[in-house]
């Protein structure tokens, strides 16, 4: 498609769905008062999966995103599916070739032309290393970087020029997501940032015997193409019936669900798409994971605010979970705390006390985050990844096993998970640092007590305050001022003319002293232009945007 076609076809689709609560947050609310309109989001993902790739991946992203996102879209956007046409052959050969700079025949002793799997952004070919090795060659389609690119920089120039975004729904962030986005989309398509991924990934998952994920062949890996072992097996969604009563998979299931729980909690790496069709059983009755192109890394501190929140919400602790929230959030100048937490204390009594098999715990997340939009709480991007992740590895824990629960492993794997903590809290490099920064302190106390005591006695000590601005405060000073002026202005023409009113003259304008009248007209302009200011120009200032350090 041309790049004018391109844009056109954008456009028309920005313009069609203007009015969608996706780019107005605040326009739907989630009460029973308002009916979901299922017919509009249905049309909504269907235009928004004709547009292509880039905005299929958009839209699979904004399912994570329900307090920016009504429940009746996410549930369509969740049904978008990642799939295209093969590429043309040729061009998948060329762009090998390309890459790692020879003939395809020199690098594979064997190599299928009918990939293994298609989807938007790449396609899988079997392939087997001149070694023996059997591989899987992944293979970025021929233009796409340069395609998103510009889908993106369209995308950001119409929806703002269009002003598309209500105030709600930059408050709630939505063109900080879409910037964010952006930049996940750049890293997804760096496949040696994958390689990488999976390096990591397999040395982090040593512990757990009958999970792994394929080996990258670096020699064969590059921005473009990526070249890892071939996970031999079925998907776990294809597990046939007679295997599932032969085999026991309640141990597989239990033993990833807490190998994802100590990547997130233990090294901080949430795999974004841990859903069904990633994962597969092998002959041997073992798990392979694939696909680890987004992975998001939390901070230490982040990690323990999100594990703190999941064991208030598993121990029913309402108030510590909406404090927590808050704590981790971003508390826009309209958040109603009262209703806030009320809303989570009832939300978290009810979780605490449901069956295991009627709420989720990516599921509650995904709806504390929904309910702190409503109530003016910007979360971190960290809990909407994390509650996805939860529900999406739910879905792959029942698929082996149909009475597994996420939220069981969970209660089960907390007590573990603190003591590994507590002993890499224990750590020979952490404790040396920690003594470092004591001895650091305890040398330089006495002169920085010297210097402040100094500082005292010499009536030198200053006092900065960082929440008030210096140009916004002279600023408001010279408004006041110029306004007391004008009003003192305004009030000596109008004695004037008063005084002139007595004094005998021709000039008259009207039947009164011409020089009277004109004082009085101008302080009159001046006293209704000081008035007009004052309502036009004067509003309560609203308070910022709030958070605290983590």
């Amino acid at each position: 498609m041309s790049e004018p076609s391109r844009l056109a076809a954008i456009t028309a689709f920005l313009v069609k769905h203007r009015h969608s609560p996706v780019f107005h947050p605040g326009v739907v609310t989630h009460a029973a008062s308002a009916p979901p309109d299922t017919a509009a989001a249905e049309q909504f993902t269907r235009d928004l999966e004709a547009l292509g790739p880039t905005f299929v991946k958009i839209g699979q992203m904004l399912s994570t995103r329900p307090d920016l996102v009504p429940p009746e879209y996410i549930a369509a956007l969740c049904r978008l599916q990642d799939h295209a046409a093969p590429a043309d052959l040729e061009a998948i050969e060329a762009q090998i070739t390309g890459e790692l700079g020879a003939p395809l025949k020199n690098l594979f002793a064997q190599f299928d032309p009918k990939p293994l799997g298609t989807a938007s952004f790449a396609q899988v070919h079997a392939a087997v290393l001149p070694s023996g090795r059997r591989v899987a060659v992944k293979v970025q389609r021929p233009g796409l970087a340069a395609a998103i690119e510009a889908d993106m920089a369209t995308l950001h120039s119409l929806i703002g020029s269009l002003g598309l975004v209500s105030g709600v729904g930059k408050r709630l962030g939505f063109s900080e997501w879409l910037a964010e986005f952006h930049t996940t989309m750049l890293a997804e398509l760096d496949y040696l940032q994958e390689a990488n991924n999976l390096e990591i990934f397999r040395t982090r998952l040593e512990p757990y015997a009958r999970i792994s994920v394929p080996a990258p062949v670096w020699d064969y890996t590059t921005r473009l193409v990526l070249t890892m072992d071939r996970a031999e097996g079925i998907r776990v969604t294809d597990i046939p019936d007679v295997l599932r009563i032969e085999a026991d998979l309640a141990p597989l299931a239990r033993d990833l669900g807490r190998a994802y729980l100590d990547q997130i909690f233990m090294h901080g790496l949430i795999h974004a798409d841990p859903h069904p069709g990633n994962v597969v059983l092998t002959a041997d009755q073992d798990l392979v994971l694939l696909d680890l192109g987004m992975v998001g890394h939390v901070p230490p501190r982040m990690r323990d605010q999100l594990l703190k929140l999941i064991l208030a919400t598993t121990e029913g602790r309402g108030e510590q979970v909406a404090e927590t929230l808050m704590h981790m959030g971003t508390r826009l100048e309209d958040f109603d705390e009262p209703r806030f937490s009320r809303e989570t204390g009832r939300m978290v009594a009810r979780f605490a006390n449901s069956s295991v098999r009627t709420e989720s715990e990516g599921g509650f997340l995904l709806q504390l985050v929904r309910i702190g939009g409503e109530c003016g709480l910007r979360p971190p991007s960290e809990l909407t990844l994390l509650g996805k992740t939860l529900l999406n590895l739910e879905a792959v824990l029942l698929a082996l096993d149909a009475d597994m629960s996420m939220r069981e492993v969970l209660q089960d794997h907390l007590a573990e998970l603190f003591r590994a903590r507590t002993r890499a809290s224990l750590d020979i490099g952490r404790l040396a640092t920690d003594a470092l920064e004591m001895q650091e302190l305890v040398r330089e106390a006495p002169q920085r007590l010297s210097v402040l005591l100094r500082t005292l006695s010499d009536n030198r000590f200053k006092v900065h305050v960082a929440g008030l601005e210096e140009s916004f405060l002279i600023e408001s000073m010279q408004k006041i001022a110029n306004r007391i002026t004008v009003g003192i202005i305004a009030a000596a023409m109008i004695i004037g003319a008063a005084l002139i009113m007595d004094v005998p003259t021709t000039q008259q304008l009207f039947g009164y002293p011409a020089l009277a009248l004109v004082m009085f007209l101008m302080a009159a302009g001046l006293g209704g232009g000081l008035v007009i200011s004052i309502l036009v120009g004067d509003r309560k200032t609203k308070p910022m945007a709030e958070k605290d350090p983590l």
